[in-house]
């Protein structure tokens, strides 16, 4: 059949960019809940465009009290002649989504202006999710303008607060019948057919009162990190000992010896000590470095005057360091699917009675929860240290001989002449979880500068228009693409 669905895909570029400038133009970061809008004015007022624009094409869509929605076409049986013969009820789903991160500081371009520059479109969400969702939406148009009835239903689902804990899905799911399979445009090209289990939990020292009589340097708090999945960029302490000018000579040989960026001044009767680290994704720590870690590495070197918050020092630096793997927690788990555990310690905080860690841990696709609480409790409790649980979510995989896995990755490498890549497993975690036989299918591609959540962020006009016929064939392939007997 002749892909007549992909030249208007190229005549709709212009139109595809004055869409994605003026959904980058609407701030949908999370904000107050407001009546018919849970998640703050700007997220409500992206998904009303969107559901405006699709009912204008022509399509179906569905609002499920403000809380999600989707676009919707197809399901229809054809008979030899092109006529529709009859309805199915299987669903293909696409899982986008409209809420952005914040901006942030420090931006070329108006993070809400859609500026383009040398083939880039800038803005807030312009690659997570904005510009794919846009894409998908462009797919599905170019499919229904050139006469293909898919077999299947195919649902464009758009997502309101996957940046922000996924209640809305939640929500929406509840209330709606699941697609049966699908993608999700949020993750990377070719294909990603697994995504790591994700826990997310503290370990906990309980701090005895310090002895009056006590001898040594006196840590009267530690804070650093904000996130459990980033990892943590800057960390603060505040001591009290008797001579500072030895501590400051400390900090200015550990600074020359290591590189790392420690500094140390003068806080009334107390001296403040703060590292300095690079943030990164808590999927991908090896592309950052935690500022806990180099707090805690020259505490090391330190005599404090409490034992028991030496003994979690001493912990820290012989069963964390800077490990990524948990090798010394005693978790250092690994399987051929997906390759070793990640570990990610993202906040810190000590005061006189306690000190917490608040972990994240991606653990392998053939594992369990179980597995990895069984692995690091002996450590844990070598050091009378205890676990408070936060969060997990399950992994999911499918083998690379799937027959959905091979579709998408035929058709990437068909687009794209990589006909040597192989498809992915990740530390990350998408709305492909939400749904069973569902993966992560672009819309980064290999080698290109990871743009979600930084500053500048942008999608090509290249990709977009690349990404849009590829997922025109995806859904064309997987959702069983006929033609309508007019549109011969």
């Amino acid at each position: 059949m002749e892909k007549k669905y992909l030249d208007l895909i190229d005549d709709y570029k212009d139109e595809m960019i004055k869409t994605l400038q003026e959904l980058l133009a609407i701030k949908s970061v999370a904000g107050e809940p407001a009546a018919d809008a849970p998640f703050g004015k700007g997220v409500e007022e992206a998904f009303e465009y969107m559901l405006k624009k699709a009912k204008a094409e022509g399509f179906d869509t569905e609002n499920i009290d403000h809380y999600g929605g989707h676009i919707e076409f197809g399901g229809f049986l054809l008979d030899e002649k092109g006529e529709i013969a009859g309805t199915s009820e299987e669903i293909m789903g696409i899982l986008g989504h409209l809420d952005v991160v914040p901006e942030g500081k420090d931006w070329d371009f108006d993070p809400y202006g859609g500026e383009i520059s040398e083939d880039r479109i800038y803005g807030r969400g312009a690659i997570d999710d904005k510009g794919p969702t846009v894409a998908a939406f462009y797919a599905m148009k170019a499919l229904k303008d050139a006469g293909i009835v898919p077999e299947k239903k195919v649902r464009l689902i758009l997502g309101l607060d996957e940046e922000t804990g996924w209640k809305g899905m939640d929500y929406y799911l509840k209330r709606v019948k699941h697609p049966d399979f699908g993608f999700t445009p949020d993750g990377e090209f070719p294909a990603i057919h697994g995504e790591k289990g994700i826990l997310i939990f503290d370990i906990v020292k309980k701090l005895s009162k310090t002895p009056a009589n006590a001898k040594g340097i006196k840590l009267r708090s530690m804070t650093g990190g904000n996130a459990a999945n980033m990892v943590a960029d800057h960390a603060r302490s505040v001591i009290k000992f008797d001579s500072y000018d030895a501590i400051r000579e400390k900090v200015s040989e550990f600074k020359k010896t290591t590189g790392y960026q420690i500094n140390a001044k003068g806080i009334g009767k107390n001296l403040e000590i703060t590292t300095l680290g690079v943030s990164s994704h808590g999927a991908r720590p090896e592309k950052g470095l935690n500022a806990v870690s180099v707090l805690m590495k020259f505490f090391g070197e330190l005599s404090f005057d409490n034992e028991e918050l030496g003994d979690f020092i001493q912990f820290y630096n012989e069963h964390i360091g800077f490990e990524l793997c948990g090798d010394s927690l005693g978790c250092g788990l690994e399987d051929e699917p997906s390759g070793k555990l990640i570990l990610n310690v993202g906040m810190v905080k000590i005061d006189d009675e306690s000190a917490s860690l608040t972990i994240n841990i991606r653990y392998p696709v053939t594992m369990n929860e179980e597995q990895v609480y069984g692995a690091l409790l002996p450590v844990i409790n070598k050091y009378n240290m205890g676990i408070v649980k936060k969060g997990h979510q399950p992994p999911i995989y499918l083998p690379k001989d799937d027959p959905m896995i091979c579709t998408l990755m035929d058709v990437y490498k068909e687009h794209t002449g990589d006909v040597n890549c192989e498809p992915l497993v990740i530390g990350g975690g998408t709305y492909a979880r939400a749904v069973k036989n569902t993966v992560a299918f672009g819309a980064d591609f290999p080698g290109e500068p990871e743009l979600a959540h930084q500053k500048n962020e942008y999608i090509t006009i290249t990709n977009l228009v690349k990404c849009a016929k590829i997922f025109a064939d995806a859904i064309f392939r997987l959702a069983d693409g006929q033609k309508r007997a007019e549109a011969k």
